[in-house]
């Protein structure tokens, strides 16, 4: 970690978040281990991105980083202050500092505030403009999402969910945030307009030098946007590095499968490109019984299997997979958590 670097805008250390869930009838409660033992930072003016199958625990880590959620053990910092100490002014200040764009644009907005209000809100709460200068603001910061002053007195279900998402980006630079949580920003979104918020977020990076965590499970997304990368199962990372070299040359068997079943796709001619190899990954192991066929399940995180999590569907594993749980080590420019390495 680089804590004590200039450049390093926040710091997640170890971080656990497990949930209690009922065992049912004469059955013991389980813990649900939605992120468990997370490390990683995120330097100034550059995009950090979370990728993993849905249930791997990348909102649950973006609601931990926003506060909204309390730790279980470990602890985010942001720029050196750590958050779970924050109170009064210096958590006012955190939230105007960190803002989120969610998954679903419509149900993030107000039904009932018309898009002024929606953008005039944050100024007033952060007491940012003086009344008479708000409508200037606000018109401003539709212009820098590519709407216009025309909307100002519309409500949501009036517009597209790309024309709400650009909304919901405003309102997130409303504040002039340093660090924006974007948690599958375009997942809710026809295909061609997922690529045009792409391009408004890339450009707006450029602009801006805001900081930016990607969530996402679309590696073509991730490849075009983000700096560097860390792949998430159940719960944990597996594989750290920067974007071009984990494209380049994935090394934990879990990268290599996302990297392999996703299709290639064009943003203003940035062709994504994903790793040659197609490994076959099996898709789930019975673990009770060795070399049995796979099934389609993949482990549970109120279930994970002993040793390595992802030895269950691993096309490489062997003995020690079985047995012991592999730590995040590094290999070359990137960190793994394998024992292959």
């Amino acid at each position: 970690m680089e804590q004590n670097s200039e450049r390093t805008l926040l710091v997640v250390e170890s971080i656990k978040k497990y949930f209690s869930t009922k065992g049912g009838l004469f059955k013991p409660d389980k813990w649900l281990k939605a992120v468990d033992g997370v490390s990683f930072d995120v330097k100034n003016d550059s995009v950090f991105a979370l990728v993993g199958e849905s249930g791997c625990g990348k909102s649950t880590l973006a609601r931990l980083i926003l506060k909204l959620l309390f730790l279980t053990e470990g602890r985010i910092l942001f720029k050196g202050e750590d958050i779970s100490g924050m109170t009064g002014e210096s958590l006012r200040r955190f939230r105007r500092s960190v803002q989120i764009v969610f998954q679903d644009p419509f149900a993030s907005l107000n039904p009932r505030m018309r898009v002024i209000d929606t953008l005039s809100e944050p100024l007033r709460i952060h007491k940012l403009v003086a009344r008479r200068e708000t409508r200037e603001k606000v018109v401003q910061l539709l212009e820098k999402v590519g709407l216009n002053q025309s909307i100002l007195n519309k409500y949501p279900h009036e517009f597209s969910g790309g024309q709400r998402q650009r909304i919901c980006i405003a309102r997130a630079l409303s504040v002039s945030p340093q660090l924006i949580v974007a948690d599958e920003p375009l997942s809710a979104l026809d295909v061609s307009i997922q690529a045009q918020i792409l391009n408004l977020l890339q450009d707006l990076k450029k602009e801006t030098a805001i900081s930016l965590i990607l969530i996402s499970h679309d590696l073509n997304v991730v490849h075009y946007l983000s700096d560097e990368v860390a792949v998430m199962y159940l719960g944990k990372i597996v594989e750290k590095a920067k974007t071009e070299d984990m494209f380049r040359s994935p090394k934990h068997p879990y990268t290599e499968l996302l990297l392999s079943s996703v299709p290639k796709i064009n943003f203003r001619g940035h062709e994504s490109r994903l790793a040659s190899s197609k490994p076959t990954v099996k898709q789930g192991y019975d673990v009770s019984k060795p070399g049995s066929e796979p099934d389609s399940d993949a482990p549970s995180p109120l279930n994970i299997p002993p040793g390595c999590p992802f030895h269950p569907r691993c096309p490489k594993r062997f003995d020690v997979c079985d047995k012991v749980v592999p730590t995040l080590k590094v290999s070359g420019d990137s960190l793994v958590s394998c024992h292959l390495y």
